[in-house]
């Protein structure tokens, strides 16, 4: 590779948290220009931040030459992917490993978007302070340079597990449910803030038993005058009775109160209205960026649906993926159906791959997600909303305010799941027909961890967010090197063999993260 490096800036749509990470963002790109000249290499930069499409495609559309992104904080994945897609010059993304300033969830959504329209791209990480120092960052860095790629090996990937008759016969049950009623979604618009990877549509859900209806987040501000008010003071009291936390008027949280909670609950209820209008089964909800200014933020009303303790509640979750992110949607609500088979509790944990660090001899995971958590992990008590809390939203990303529904996730076995879109390795008649889902499935296990390492862990990330610590049963370099999402669906319980057979009798592809230690396992 001869010619100079690019290196742009993939950023938020809001100018403010593109403002509180410039100085990340500048240190990162400093020490990736240092890392390339180490290496003999000469780099030039596309000049600001990319915010929107246009951006991307009018800056990095006549680039020729390797790029790099640097991804250092939130960031949207058509920032980079609109502005590349149909080329075929090397692309490498890379990363800071921070909870904090989280480059690694924009790296891995973006690279989940770039592989859903078939671009080619490699990844690289770092998590040290002085890029040059970290010798497996500068060996790929140079392996990238040298060759346009970066290889990784894929000794936790297999391709098929075993599967005992006591699965596959739930794995039936539940096939056979899908196939005389297929599931509907309601879907609240499209996914958020350009999550390209994490929309289906009616051409790779119907093939697996799912079908999409599309509703406008207008009519939320429209349903939601019409609630009475009597429902939402039920709903209230409901929510207290039953052990929600409620943190009004903290430190930089003092417009937050009651009145606040009561307008989240307005908006449950009106989903609610028309989940039972159109008998949806599952709920994707776009959440950002639209209503940002007009509403205050859905997670409240998103944990409620993901837990069988809610407001007006018919004894089930409501399987809800905050983002409006299918790919999260789909393997919630088949969990849910696999879970409910088996006689386990039926909640199914939506989370952002965050951050994480080494505890015990083992590499565990921060699982970190504002919406869509339900209060089934932070208590393991279906009939009950205690260890459920309630802060604001932070005000630099929600101007009205809302809280979320949030506490410390509870120790204990789990399986989790992603399904995705992936370009075939051979071309056939079209990008559409080239398009297939696939299904990442693991297992894996919430632990808990000392007071102080918690309160850090969770502190520098997001702390008004609900927590889980997970071992996922694979190396770190592993779900960075290979994972196609920035989201995680997580459940309590051992679900593994049901939803690979499940999977696979769908039509979805299969990968099983772990591979040979699940096997030995």
């Amino acid at each position: 590779m001869a010619a100079k490096i690019a290196i742009f800036r993939p950023g938020d749509y809001r100018t403010k948290p593109n403002e509180q990470a410039l100085p990340n963002v500048e240190q990162a790109t400093r020490q990736l220009e240092a890392a390339l000249k180490k290496l003999g290499r000469e780099s030039y930069r596309i000049d600001g931040w990319l915010t929107k499409p246009h951006e991307a495609i009018e800056k990095l559309g006549p680039v020729d030459d390797p790029m790099i992104g640097v991804c250092v904080h939130w960031f949207y994945g058509p920032h980079t992917t609109d502005g590349v897609v149909g080329k075929d010059n090397p692309l490498l993304l890379a990363s800071n490993f921070s909870g904090t300033w989280p480059g690694l969830v924009g790296l891995l959504n973006t690279g989940a978007c770039l592989e859903s329209v078939g671009r080619k791209f490699s990844r690289a990480w770092t998590s040290a302070a002085d890029w040059t120092a970290d010798e497996a960052f500068m060996s790929r860095l140079d392996e990238w340079c040298t060759t346009g790629r970066i290889e990784y090996p894929e000794t936790e990937i297999a391709y098929a597990a075993p599967i005992t008759p006591a699965a596959a016969k739930i794995a039936r049950q539940v096939h056979d449910d899908i196939k005389r009623r297929r599931i509907l979604a309601l879907m609240l618009g499209d996914t958020s803030m350009g999550m390209i990877n994490g929309y289906f549509g009616p051409r790779l859900l119907n093939p697996i038993g799912f079908t999409e209806y599309k509703v406008d987040q207008a009519w939320l501000i429209d349903r939601g005058r019409r609630i009475d008010s009597r429902r939402i003071d039920a709903a209230l009291a409901f929510v207290k009775e039953k052990g929600v936390t409620f943190h009004y008027r903290e430190k930089d949280a003092e417009d937050f109160d009651e009145n606040a909670t009561r307008e989240q609950l307005r908006d449950y209820l009106a989903v609610l209205d028309m989940i039972h209008e159109f008998k949806a089964d599952c709920l994707g909800w776009q959440y950002q960026l639209g209503l940002l200014p007009l509403r205050p933020p859905s997670d409240f009303a998103e944990g409620l649906f993901n837990s069988v303790c809610r407001p007006e509640s018919n004894g089930d979750t409501i399987a809800t993926a905050t983002e409006a992110d299918q790919g999260n949607l789909v393997p919630m609500e088949l969990m849910k159906r696999v879970l409910k088979a088996k006689g386990l509790h039926q909640a199914v944990m939506f989370h952002d791959v965050r951050w994480g660090g080494e505890h015990d001899g083992r590499f565990v995971w921060v699982l970190l997600n504002s919406g869509s958590c339900g209060a089934y992990a932070f208590n393991h008590n279906p009939e009950a909303l205690e260890g459920a809390h309630s802060y604001r939203q932070p005000k630099g990303y929600f101007p009205v305010p809302g809280g979320t529904l949030t506490g410390e996730s509870l120790p204990g076995k789990i399986t989790w799941a992603r399904a995705y879109i992936k370009t075939a390795d051979e071309p056939r008649a079209s990008a559409r027909a080239d398009s297939q889902l696939w299904m990442d499935i693991g297992q894996g296990e919430v632990v808990a961890l000392p007071p102080e390492k918690r309160d850090q862990w969770w502190k520098g990330t997001t702390e008004q967010w609900p927590f889980m610590a997970a071992d996922l049963n694979i190396t770190r370099e592993t779900l960075m090197a290979h994972y196609l999402s920035n989201h995680i669906a997580v459940a309590y319980g051992d679900i593994f063999g049901e939803m690979v057979a499940l999977s696979q009798a769908l039509g979805f592809k299969v990968r099983v993260l772990g591979g040979e230690r699940r096997l030995r396992g």
